[in-house]
């Protein structure tokens, strides 16, 4: 099935701002531009930026990153971001209200979410954020339940693919997406971007036990009240590498304990003929929404964590393989 997406609706792009919240290092400075990690390094340059000008030269930040993102591979450290966090600050129970509960954190909300619609349309207008096509939607349609939507990460933009794509969904308007974010997101992300960390449908994780605490209490909630929360179960964010990661078990977990659902994204890249501010070429998304995994009747908690995860790389690596046309390889040593 192929559809094409509405990048300029203003009604499905007003709640793609919690896109940004999900957003790992880098933020400030990022658009969902550059080539593949394995790529970019070597070419593009040849796409145009426009008649006559000047191409840009490649960013020296976003070579060295994806320098880092090479060793990383080599060296099997999938759920190592590539890129510098920023500096952590505890989150304690009265910084944070998972469930909006109080009448502040609603409005704040409501705030965030019109600022950020014509920061989005924006993205979506100039193709800083390009939604080449999706396959799939009826798979995120037909959930009747909470559930738990992973994708891959490699732009701090993806997750507004995510959100906007929800957005377009059946099930805009009934339902919410949250989030889960880093902690050092929530408390100590300046500027904008900090606001939108900190009051867009957001779940940070904390160093704190008895944060921990409300966080999974919440989690439940969320999810046995028939609203989404988007994980990104690769842990790490490494900007524009195309290949599918390893999974952590945590999204799993919360799915099988909570006897819903996961939703596997999975977002291709290709090559646009702009060349974007940082040198490399604009990428044009294709996202893949993959049949929902249940939990096995009949196992253990642990033994249906281990199924869905696994079933759930299994489906990145056939979208990947598919899509590219070549077996999925890893340069890991030993």
């Amino acid at each position: 099935m192929r559809e094409k997406t509405r990048d300029n609706s203003k009604n499905n792009t007003a709640a793609a701002v919690a896109g940004a919240v999900a957003a790992g290092p880098g933020v400030p400075g990022a658009a969902a531009e550059g080539d593949a990690a394995a790529e970019a390094a070597a070419g593009g340059q040849e796409a145009s930026s426009g008649a006559g000008q000047e191409l840009p030269q490649k960013a020296p930040d976003r070579l060295a990153v994806l320098e880092t993102i090479g060793r990383l591979e080599r060296e099997g450290r999938f759920d190592v971001d590539a890129e510098d966090d920023p500096p952590t600050i505890p989150l304690t129970p009265d910084m944070v209200d998972y469930l909006q509960v109080k009448p502040g954190s609603r409005a704040k909300a409501k705030a965030a979410y019109f600022v950020a619609r014509k920061f989005v349309d924006k993205l979506l207008k100039e193709k800083k954020l390009v939604i080449k096509e999706v396959h799939g939607m009826e798979n995120l349609n037909r959930i009747k339940s909470g559930a738990v939507i992973t994708c891959n990460h490699f732009n701090p933009f993806d997750c507004f693919t995510v959100e906007h794509l929800f957005q377009c969904s059946e099930h805009m308007g009934k339902r919410k997406l949250f989030k889960v974010i880093r902690e050092g997101n929530f408390t100590n992300f300046p500027g904008f971007y900090g606001f939108l960390f900190r009051n867009c449908n957001t779940l940070p994780l904390s160093q704190n036990k008895k944060t921990m605490y409300l966080f999974l209490k919440a989690v439940d909630t969320i999810l046995q009240r028939g609203d989404f929360i988007l994980i990104y179960a690769e842990q790490s964010l490494w900007w524009n590498y195309r290949k599918p990661k390893p999974l952590k078990n945590g999204a799993f977990k919360f799915a099988a304990k909570n006897n819903v659902p996961v939703v596997p994204f999975f977002i291709t890249m290709e090559d646009s003929g702009r060349i974007g501010e940082d040198g490399f070429p604009v990428q044009e998304y294709t996202v893949f929404i993959n049949e929902p995994i249940y939990p096995m009747e009949g196992l253990s908690e642990r033994a249906q964590v281990d199924a869905m995860r696994e079933r759930n790389y299994e489906l990145n690596r056939e979208t990947y393989e598919k899509f590219y046309g070549i077996p999925l390889t890893y340069t890991t040593e030993g």
